[in-house]
């Protein structure tokens, strides 16, 4: 009858699910992803920190032995089996509440991330001004401790001797702080006292998610068009800042406070703790971002070659990032007459305070602020795209009918309006402490016992020989040795070393000088534990679905892969993953002539039942 069912479930795969209009929108949407606010606001400051120069060594080894590995294993794992953050865990039955528990991380994380993005869209506006409103001292909101770099009484306290003006700085409030907590925020006393909600922010807050929305309408077909534009144009707002930083005065004395090499601080355990966690938050791994993105690739892309270009970047533009920030710190260290570390700062302190106002110093100070925050605002939709097409592609996979896939843009309005209604309490007098408790605790231990109990769940329950057998069938060659050394070993004994090191490092969170209640830690506690306890949960409820007469046969049949795991499309379903009756071209051919009728009848009850994912595997059996 002329049809190729191979051919017609190709089409259908990519009309239905959809894939990326070419390679350069996957890569370019990965280091959107990888690179978000954490390069910009925590790299830096962390680098200063822990030994300036030298924390680089810790750094780039667990970027090569663990952060590039984990890429790779995600990446290819999604890639594989083109299915979401829940469909790829056919691979093993029982871990799909890992799944379960990136979807829970993805939607605290999307939460709280769009509240930044949006006080960065309300700095933005009100940078379109003559003056920055956190120039002076004369606004309504200050108090009478605020004392403004360019303020005129500064000039006289330079005459003071060195060690009274330490003094004075330290009591000294400046404007963009007072700016930021007494009108921006209204900051409230207490995280149980919510006051009103700061309607400019929920405004913003509003624009925020209408952006992402109309930028996800489409899926990945319309995201990937828009990074072309959101993931290049954050390097040109940085080199402009950088090629401006560092032609100021003292520019170079900042960027030696955050490049000199303290070796001592090497053998410190805390340093490769931080170095280990960074790569760990900053890449993105086990929030299930990776293995939607990759889910979209045609099944022969070379994953291995992206997650290595994708990490490096990454990485680069964290160092990058740090000279254009500490630039600008010791130009303003340098004009206050005071040492660097009194001015540096990290998250919302560097990015609303500190670096605001060292650029009230500069000529044309309203450009500079327009730029740096737009340059925020693209960094954090980048991590936001993905973060929300994770939960979207999750939830259209699992149910997989054709009603939902049609309905998709449906879908993504609805977690759109969910994630608003959500964020609203954050945009309340007491918003700053709820989002820094998110910060801390919802996605932060929880993210390490995901990543380590995934790496378990493929190389010892699913097995590493099968799984490089994947990857060969896949890309043509199977991993490279390093690598298998790495995902076996190296990367999981990293992964429960971040762990170890976390719970040991563990203080309770405080902001400046509030320090919270127990009951609000407690909540921080269950919102690190919702995710995790998934995991446990999912895989009890497994066990005792599946069949068999002992614990031991249940077990077994939990854990063995399901038969529709593998490759989505027919076409790629070759080895091990062919079906037993082959719905190959060739069989129907041979078949045709002599019982043309009953070909015809299979070829029509086969197309109508193709599944959302392109496998025809478990209608062919029955068939």
């Amino acid at each position: 009858n002329g049809a190729v069912p191979g051919e017609q479930g190709k089409q259908e795969k990519s009309v239905k699910r959809g894939n990326w209009g070419n390679q350069i929108e996957f890569v370019l949407t990965s280091v959107g992803y990888a690179v978000g606010l954490g390069n910009v606001w925590r790299f830096p400051y962390l680098c200063y920190r822990n030994g300036g120069g030298a924390f680089m060594f810790p750094y780039f080894i667990m970027l090569v032995f663990c952060g590039i590995p984990l890429f790779f294993m995600e990446l290819s794992f999604g890639q594989f089996a083109s299915q979401g953050c829940l469909g790829v865990w056919r691979v093993s039955p029982m871990f799909k509440g890992v799944g379960y528990g990136m979807m829970v991380v993805s939607t605290y994380i999307g939460i709280y991330y769009n509240v930044v993005i949006c006080i960065a869209f309300y700095y933005f506006f009100v940078s379109m001004t003559r003056v920055l409103p956190w120039t002076y001292c004369s606004n309504p909101w200050n108090t009478p401790d605020c004392v403004g770099v360019l303020d005129g009484n500064l000039s006289s306290r330079v005459a003071l001797n060195i060690t009274q003006l330490l003094n004075t700085t330290q009591k000294r409030t400046s404007p963009s702080e007072e700016y930021w907590r007494r009108y921006v925020l209204n900051l409230s006393d207490d995280i149980g006292n919510l006051g009103e909600v700061r309607l400019p922010l929920l405004g913003c807050l509003g624009v925020s998610w209408v952006v992402v929305f109309l930028c996800l309408i489409k899926g990945v077909k319309s995201s990937g068009k828009v990074v072309y534009f959101t993931a290049t144009f954050p390097y040109v707002v940085l080199t402009i800042l950088f090629v401006r930083g560092i032609t100021l005065e003292g520019a170079v004395t900042g960027i030696m406070y955050y490049l000199t090499p303290q070796w001592d601080k090497i053998l410190n355990a805390k340093v490769w703790g931080d170095a280990a966690s960074q790569i760990f938050y900053s890449l993105g791994c086990a929030w299930g971002g990776l293995i939607t993105m990759a889910s979209y690739n045609k099944f022969n892309n070379n994953c291995y070659r992206d997650s290595i270009i994708i990490s490096i970047t990454n990485c680069a533009t964290s160092v990058y990032a740090g000279f254009v920030i500490f630039s600008i710190l010791g130009f303003m260290a340098n004009h206050l007459g005071v040492d660097v570390s009194k001015v540096a700062d990290h998250g919302p302190g560097l990015a609303f305070v500190a670096y605001p106002e060292a650029l009230t110093l500069l000529p044309i100070s309203p450009l500079w602020s327009i730029l740096f925050f737009f340059m925020l605002i693209l960094l954090g939709l980048g991590t936001q795209f993905c973060l929300l097409e994770t939960l979207v592609t999750a939830i259209v996979d699992e149910v997989g009918n054709e009603w939902i896939i049609r309905k998709k843009t449906f879908v993504t309005l609805g977690v759109a309006v969910a994630g608003f209604l959500l964020g609203v309490p954050l945009t309340t007098q007491a918003g700053i402490y709820w989002l820094l408790l998110m910060d801390n605790y919802a996605a932060s231990f929880s993210l390490v016992v995901i990543s380590c109990i995934m790496c378990v769940a493929i190389m010892y329950i699913y097995g590493h020989r099968n799984y490089f057998k994947d990857i060969e069938m896949m890309l043509g060659f199977p991993p490279p040795l390093f690598f298998q050394i790495c995902w076996r070993f190296i990367s999981p004994a990293i992964i429960f070393f971040i762990l170890v090191f976390t719970v040991i490092q563990y203080r309770p969170i405080s902001y400046n000088d509030y320090v919270y209640p127990t009951w609000a830690i407690s909540i921080g506690f269950l919102m690190a534990l919702s995710s995790v306890i998934c995991i446990p949960i999912y895989a009890i409820y497994k066990v005792c679905r599946s069949e068999g007469d002992t614990l031991l046969e249940r077990l077994k049949n939990a854990t063995k892969a399901s038969k529709d795991w593998g490759p989505a499309l027919p076409e790629h379903r070759s080895g091990r993953y062919a079906p037993a009756f082959s719905p190959s071209t060739e069989s129907h051919l041979e078949v045709q002539p002599l019982q043309p009728e009953k070909s015809q009848s299979e070829a029509a009850a086969a197309s109508p039942v193709q599944g959302s994912n392109g496998s025809a595997h478990s209608q062919d059996s029955r068939l």
